[in-house]
């Protein structure tokens, strides 16, 4: 995929993780979406604690086959399981190829393990497509983060 289509891509997430910011709680407000043969298909953002995290809400809104599905996700999908399963999980059983993801999660439950748990999959990740801006748009969660 050519630079500026991540770009746009992204752009779209992180519009997406604003739906969250009144209602994703002590979850940070993440923006997903999912892009195949370069149409966007689904879009996901954090719901409100217990619910569905933004890769998971745009799984679910998937109605097309998952073949060479690309997400686009603007922090590192968590790799553990808690009030909801894992987002890296997720990703890989729903069968997504390609990962972009706009900056690490600094939580140590994660830090660089869902990258991994993906990378381990087969699945091609990218980090750091925009993170300068996602960073300022996830200021809050990134104070407060463990």
């Amino acid at each position: 995929m050519q630079s500026s289509e991540a770009l746009r891509y992204m752009k779209i997430a992180i519009e997406e993780g604003r739906k969250a910011v009144a209602k994703s709680g002590d979850n940070p407000p993440v923006g997903c979406v999912l892009v195949q043969d370069g149409v966007l298909v689904a879009r996901g953002h954090t719901d409100s604690p217990g619910k569905a995290h933004a890769e998971a809400m745009a799984i679910s809104q998937l109605s097309v086959g998952m073949s060479n599905v690309i997400a686009f996700v603007t922090l590192e999908p968590c790799s553990f399981s808690g009030r909801t399963p894992s987002c890296a999980q997720a990703l890989i059983d729903a069968g997504i190829s390609e990962v972009y993801v706009g900056i690490i999660d600094p939580d140590p439950r994660n830090n660089g393990k869902g990258i991994d748990k993906l990378g381990a999959a087969g699945i091609r990740v990218h980090v750091g497509i925009m993170g300068k801006e996602i960073s300022e748009e996830l200021e809050a969660y990134l104070g407060r983060a463990p």
